[in-house]
């Protein structure tokens, strides 16, 4: 059971967190719990380092951040003291979690699961504290964005757990975001592969490294609200879903921004020569499309970065003009990227001619294309972004359960 940081947002959260997490353990499971700092904290915390020091040593940053889940660990077995159930807290370094030393981002290598096997046998809960581990120099690590249910998904794998329950202040994964569409439908069951790429592409409900780890290692997550009895989403393998959707949902991205590189002479390794050093400062890049001249001789490279990453990948281009030979350099910040997703497009044509009418007929204009075997991504003005979502959401009849 892994409860987000609005769930634990201050003692009256704890306490009714603890209260489901005592109702689990009532039905006789083993359970383990991890938590994240309570909401806010951990932004507090990153604001004193960056008051403290401006060019910081993110060995120390880790050991400040890491704190709120430490806090909140302790005021969650305290919670579940008081209910008469046998609880206690554990730290990253204390089961220990084995991570790299990549500080502020570091990745989960191994999980050493003997003394909670201990715990377990002692009938006593064990509340662990989400995003951080421990470093080969035996240094606390944490595990960036997305870190805690990085962490309650690599603990459900590496103790063989029946599902990895993701309790947050939603009760499920839906069709589309409900905020632009109030019709979308919560999905009662949906792939692993589904939700990665509905994650990757927009839908905030959970951290594609997490969905990655629980595809990976075959973990059955379930999404739910800690604040009302909803069942959630199930998120599961494809063998346990019983008749695919040809489309299960609509995911989209208002933070992107998408680069032009005009003139460049078509010939070898022209790609790798823009890409490499993109990737040597780790700009990711998404969609590229490749255009070229009436003469043959020169092409233009069009890709997508997150809005974030924009400036460091112009200057990046920039500083590597002379041996990319482009002739323009072009910036676009004000474009989304709309996504079709569902595994049912593996085996059912006319989904991309679908998206691409119904996108005609708004007076929709497409930028680029990017399609893998179950998901078919659009490129699009920014002030359209909301419109393309509600009409394809319409379009693919999503928001019945038969879509």
């Amino acid at each position: 059971m892994k409860f987000g940081g609005t769930s634990v947002a201050d003692l009256d959260r704890i306490a009714a967190a603890a209260e489901r997490v005592r109702q689990e353990a009532a039905a006789g499971h083993a359970v383990a719990v991890v938590v994240s700092a309570m909401a806010g904290e951990t932004n507090r915390l990153v604001g004193l380092v960056e008051k403290c020091s401006s060019l910081y040593d993110t060995r120390e940053y880790d050991t400040v951040t890491a704190a709120g889940e430490q806090v909140t660990a302790g005021l969650m077995a305290l919670a579940l003291q008081r209910m008469g159930v046998d609880a206690r807290s554990w730290l990253g370094w204390q089961i220990p979690f084995l991570t790299d030393g990549v500080h502020g981002k570091a990745r989960i290598r191994d999980i050493d699961t003997r003394l909670l096997a201990r715990n377990f046998d002692e009938g006593r809960v064990a509340v662990v504290a989400g995003f951080q581990g421990l470093s080969p120099q035996n240094r606390i690590t944490t595990l960036g964005r997305g870190g805690s249910d990085t962490s309650a998904v690599a603990l459900a794998a590496a103790l063989g757990a029946a599902r990895c329950d993701i309790y947050t202040d939603v009760n499920g994964v839906y069709t589309t975001d409900p905020r632009i569409v109030p019709q979308a439908r919560k999905i009662d069951r949906i792939s692993h592969e589904e939700m990665l790429e509905m994650a990757s592409l927009g839908a905030k409900v959970l951290h594609t490294r997490s969905v990655g780890l629980a595809m990976n290692h075959g973990v059955r997550l379930r999404v739910l609200s800690s604040f009302t009895t909803d069942p959630g989403t199930l998120v599961v393998g494809e063998d346990e879903i019983l008749e695919e959707k040809i489309v299960t949902g609509i995911a989209y991205s208002a933070d992107e921004a998408k680069i032009t590189l005009v003139g460049i002479p078509d010939c070898p390794g022209v790609a790798a020569r823009i890409f490499g050093p993109l990737a040597a400062v780790a700009v990711n890049v998404d969609m590229i499309v490749q255009s070229a001249s009436p003469d043959g001789q020169f092409v233009s490279m069009t890709f997508t970065t997150p809005r974030a990453d924009s400036a460091l990948a112009m200057k990046t281009l920039e500083d590597n003009r002379e041996s990319i030979n482009y002739d323009k350099l072009l910036l676009d910040n004000k474009v989304a990227k709309v996504s079709v997703i569902g595994a049912g497009m593996r085996s059912h044509p006319g989904v991309a001619e679908t998206m691409f009418a119904t996108l005609a007929e708004k007076g929709i204009n497409i930028q680029g294309i990017a399609t893998s075997e179950i998901k078919i991504s659009t490129l699009i003005a920014a002030e359209y972004a909301e419109l393309a979502v509600r009409s394809l959401h319409d379009a693919y009849g999503l928001e019945t359960a038969a879509a």
